[in-house]
């Protein structure tokens, strides 16, 4: 992971293809201290990312919860791949979390 911190804005570069039951705990761990660090805006980059299972959703899911405890937000941005870009739709995650294109 790539991370980028901007005033109370953080981006992180997911790297892997994949979130899924293997490595979706250490991403929602990442954004908790993120949390607790006190950045209010957390930006998830998906260009590298081309699936994402029910674990990855729900951890997702939770940081956002969190966030919005503190008026945060979090965002998905640059989706490349049409499969997550389908279940995001199938599943309104969109109605949820904030997803942005560039």
């Amino acid at each position: 992971m790539k991370i980028k911190e901007e005033g109370e804005e953080v981006t992180v570069y997911i790297e892997d293809e994949r979130i899924d039951i293997t490595n979706s705990k250490q991403l929602k761990d990442k954004i908790l201290l993120f949390i607790e660090q006190g950045f209010k805006r957390i930006n998830l980059d998906f260009s590298e990312v081309k699936m994402i299972d029910s674990s990855g959703i729900g951890k997702l899911l939770l940081s956002q919860k969190r966030l919005k405890e503190v008026d945060g937000k979090l965002s998905l941005v640059n989706i490349k791949s049409d499969y997550i870009k389908k279940i995001i739709r199938l599943i309104h995650l969109d109605e949820v979390i904030e997803v942005k294109e560039g």
